[in-house]
């Protein structure tokens, strides 16, 4: 009954309140998680001493899988590609980008490529989109330009798209979320902001689902929201979870799809506050499990901000599909990116396979 009432206890406080308890504590009080380990990290970023790394996006290379790109961001510095041995495959001075997402089959300067874009907040009053193409031969980065995105911060950025064209939404420091319709064809990329959402308190991580029309927000101490992602949709946000101590302890941060079958699969959510990852099942919105990455070949993860999965064949480290978890602490080295074996998380939460 004790452990009942301290539980209890523990949730009527705010978030703000249970972020100030030692994390042992915090984890002591949460729902239980599986672990897995990492099967690869990636180099760190080169911003030593800071709170640096923060978003990845992930590049499959259907026809050599192995052969797939990691995009990550320093926020301090610029863009990192990396491959799946972790190595540095190229970095790009862009200055302060915070998060990252990727489209492949986008309309670039006359042809197709794979569209990178960044939340640009080197003007914290005026947020921007940084656009990039990403060679996935020679794995190097070019910068095309920027395009506004709106009065504030830029924080959080995922792409979307649909039969009307490609969107990004960018996630203001102040819980603003701006649509905007991209256009990367000509010779520089415009956009314009189509609508604009609002969740109450400062967010970040956000994920769309090309295939469902939605879009999810983590609201960093509220938990995680969805909204209509077509530009014509409601703007009312529906809640999915809080984060209550128990299966999101804030921070509620990155968020990412894993996407299975034509409109099935997981929401996963950075549980912060304790370390973990609690998942949540698409369909209907039901809380599924939760994991940590514990120590193994490679570090543990704790205090992660941006993630990012892909299911599919990535080769044979990660036959069924890559996770990707910037780690906060990463021992006595700089911030850098875990890899994980989604096969690995499917087991440890003992998902349908």
């Amino acid at each position: 009954m004790r452990r009942v009432l301290t539980i209890a206890a523990f949730a009527s406080l705010g978030a703000c309140a249970a972020k100030e308890m030692p994390v042992e504590q915090r984890i002591a009080l949460a729902s239980p998680a599986a672990t897995v380990t990492a099967r690869g990290e990636t180099a760190p970023v080169g911003t030593a001493n800071a709170d640096a790394a923060d978003d990845p996006a992930i590049w499959r290379n259907a026809a050599d899988p192995a052969a797939s790109l990691v995009v990550g961001t320093d926020k301090k510095a610029g863009l990192y590609v990396y491959g799946l041995d972790g190595k540095v495959r190229d970095f790009l001075d862009a200055g302060r980008v915070n998060n990252v997402d990727l489209k492949d089959g986008v309309a670039i300067g006359g042809g197709t490529g794979v569209l990178v874009v960044a939340s640009d907040r080197n003007d914290v009053a005026n947020a921007k989109l940084a656009l990039f193409r990403l060679d996935t031969a020679s794995a190097k980065l070019t910068a095309l330009g920027t395009v506004p995105a709106g009065a504030g911060e830029a924080y959080g950025v995922c792409l979307y798209r649909d039969v009307a064209g490609l969107y990004a939404f960018i996630v203001l420091k102040d819980g603003t979320i701006n649509q905007v319709a991209l256009d990367a064809s000509g010779a520089t990329p415009s956009g314009r902001i189509v609508r604009t959402m609002k969740l109450g308190t400062q967010s970040e991580g956000c994920a769309a689902d090309d295939r469902t029309g939605v879009l999810y927000v983590a609201e960093e101490d509220v938990g995680l929201w969805k909204f209509d992602a077509k530009a014509g949709g409601s703007v009312s946000p529906v809640k999915i979870a809080a984060a209550d101590g128990r299966n999101i302890v804030a921070d509620a941060e990155g968020v990412a799809i894993a996407m299975v079958g034509e409109k099935d699969g997981y929401v996963l959510v950075s549980s912060q506050g304790d370390n973990a990852y609690a998942v949540y099942r698409i369909a209907d919105d039901a809380y599924v499990g939760r994991f940590r990455i514990a120590a193994g070949t490679v570090g543990a993860t704790e205090e992660t901000d941006g993630i990012e999965v892909m299911t599919g064949d990535f080769g044979p480290g990660f036959p069924g599909g890559l996770f990707v978890a910037q780690d906060g602490q990463n021992g006595a080295g700089a911030q850098n990116f875990k890899l994980v074996a989604w096969d690995d998380i499917v087991r440890a939460l003992g998902l349908p396979q």
